[in-house]
């Protein structure tokens, strides 16, 4: 496997401190793995990133909530999740990687829940070996609308385009990674921010404004891809939601301050009831939080 950057180990304090009760909506805890071991034929394998050190960066941030998601590295396994949800508290909820439908039991699942996991992620690049077959993705969708979970879609890095005949006919709740992972250099023309602005019509699918930094050809200070979170922040202002996808998986340059991305999500939203919907309000709703 190759060798990833860690995350910054020095959070400062944002330029503006975010609205009370901030939720981070995407974060992973990862290791240590002499107590949490890989799975086998994982992708990839991270630096240690701890639950004590997602508080630790939450804390500088001024965030007071959010989203453990299980990475692909531990698939089915979520003891992970499950041991840092007990340790974070009421103000921390799960997401499930989706390979839990097809190789754990009902009863692991009902566990999940209980422990305050409201949604699961789906992936359809099969570099990850996380890809369920068809079958079992339509017995997952079932089982996530009996539990009024989320569905979570991680986009394929050339975007969102080829793979959205895969879950556009859902009925239920379905969040998008990472914007969609469209090419800021095509801007409106780019398949994947116009499939991304046709979901968004639908009424049931919420954007991720996430992975600004990783998105972005020009590099620091991402300004490019502004115009595109400005897009779906004025064609869904109540189904945006902010996320940093701490501790930055597969980077192979060093990730930046988590400050300067939360600074990023300011610029996208610079008015502050905005903020407040992206950051508050609507991860409050899908998440079931109470605002």
């Amino acid at each position: 496997m190759p060798d990833y950057m860690a995350f910054d180990p020095n959070p400062r304090q944002p330029s503006a401190l975010p609205p009370a009760h901030t939720c981070d909506s995407q974060f992973h805890v990862l290791g240590p793995l002499s107590k949490y071991p890989v799975r086998p034929g994982a992708a990839y394998q991270m630096p240690t990133a701890t639950w004590e050190a997602a508080l630790r960066v939450h804390k500088a941030l001024g965030i007071e909530r959010g989203v453990i998601v299980q990475t692909t590295t531990y698939g089915a396994d979520h003891a992970v999740v499950l041991d840092a949800l007990a340790a974070m508290g009421p103000n921390y909820r799960g997401c499930a990687n989706a390979l839990v439908f097809a190789e754990a039991t009902d009863s692991y699942i009902e566990k999940l829940h209980a422990a305050g996991v409201r949604g699961a992620r789906f992936s359809f690049r099969q570099a990850l070996g996380a890809v369920l077959s068809d079958a079992d993705f339509a017995r997952a969708i079932a089982r996530i609308r009996e539990l009024g979970w989320y569905v979570k879609i991680q986009p394929e890095k050339d975007g969102i385009a080829g793979s959205a005949a895969k879950f556009e006919s859902l009925d239920v709740p379905v969040v998008i990674d990472h914007m969609g992972r469209p090419d800021p250099i095509r801007g409106r023309d780019d398949p994947s921010l116009r499939k991304m602005l046709e979901l968004l019509s639908k009424g049931n699918f919420w954007v991720m404004l996430s992975l600004g930094e990783k998105t972005s050809k020009a590099g620091y200070p991402w300004d490019d891809v502004i115009p595109i979170a400005r897009a779906y922040i004025e064609a869904a202002p109540d189904r945006c939601i902010w996320g940093s996808d701490w501790p930055h998986p597969v980077s192979v340059v060093q990730p930046p301050n988590d400050a300067e991305l939360l600074e990023l999500l300011y610029r996208y939203a610079p008015d502050a009831e905005e903020r407040q919907r992206i950051l508050v309000t609507n991860p409050a709703k899908l998440f079931g939080f109470t605002e």
